[in-house]
């Protein structure tokens, strides 16, 4: 059995990356920092007979967060074969206003839990002689400029950047690292603004904001071995968005 985590995986595009795993055999490992959220997770799972898990309620950008899938990792049963890094916060802010507490906390949790859960689970890869396959949940706000999100954006470019630049380090082992690229997404937090997914779907060539799981097929394809001689690249999952790039109007 393969095993592998994914971080920020209460809701949205996480939770579906959980769900297309276990339905496709595997165990997960996964983790939301809200107790709610995980809680509420971890019964969707229950009930559609999805069992083959362990959560855990942590800050994926912490210390103790490591430690923890560590002891999970060697408590749980499978080989590890990878990750998906999803987890990441969102900070708009003007460029003339932005303050440095804003981007203390999201270099911590986009960049720095990000690299260092990578380096941890390459660690075991490479230990253990699996050829796996690491994930990253950039942006297409990592591609394009955007409004109100130039510290946001550079976080997520800096991880495409970072998926290149891994591959000198990764491949000597045959471990593969590539990024997904979500455009606009319907998940809870986005469905909370009504407006949202109409406005979206007129600037979307494609006429639609992406689905959940138009994201997470695209990381299961990255994970699988139909991917098993691509590393260091980013795939844009935006129906198109980045090719003309409009600005929502809110």
């Amino acid at each position: 059995m393969k095993k592998y985590i994914v971080t920020g995986a209460g809701q949205g595009i996480g939770f579906e990356i959980v769900k297309q795993l276990l339905q496709d055999g595997h165990y997960v490992i996964w983790n939301d920092m809200d107790a709610s959220v995980l809680a509420d997770a971890s019964l969707k799972l229950k009930l559609a007979g999805l069992d083959q898990h362990a959560s855990l309620l942590a800050d994926s950008s912490s210390p103790a967060f490591l430690e923890n899938i560590l002891a999970l990792i060697h408590q749980t049963p499978g080989n590890l074969h990878g990750c998906v890094c999803n987890a990441g916060i969102t900070t708009f802010g003007n460029f003339w206003d932005y303050q440095p507490q804003s981007m203390e906390r999201l270099l911590e949790v986009n960049l720095q839990g990000t690299f260092f859960l990578i380096q941890t689970v390459a660690k075991i890869l490479r230990d253990s002689g699996i050829a796996g396959s690491i994930v990253l949940t950039s942006s297409v706000t990592g591609h394009q400029a955007h409004p109100e999100l130039a510290a946001y954006g550079m976080t997520k470019a800096a991880l495409n950047q970072l998926a290149q630049n891994l591959v000198i380090d990764l491949s000597p082992f045959q471990i593969r690292i590539n990024a997904v690229s979500p455009g606009a997404t319907i998940t809870e937090r986005t469905m909370m603004d009504e407006a949202y997914q109409a406005e979206w779907a007129k600037i979307t060539p494609m006429g639609t904001a992406a689905q959940v799981d138009d994201i997470a097929s695209a990381v299961l394809f990255f994970l699988s071995d139909k991917a098993k001689h691509i590393t260091g690249q980013t795939l844009i999952v935006d129906g198109g968005w980045t090719s003309i790039s409009p600005p929502p109007k809110n």
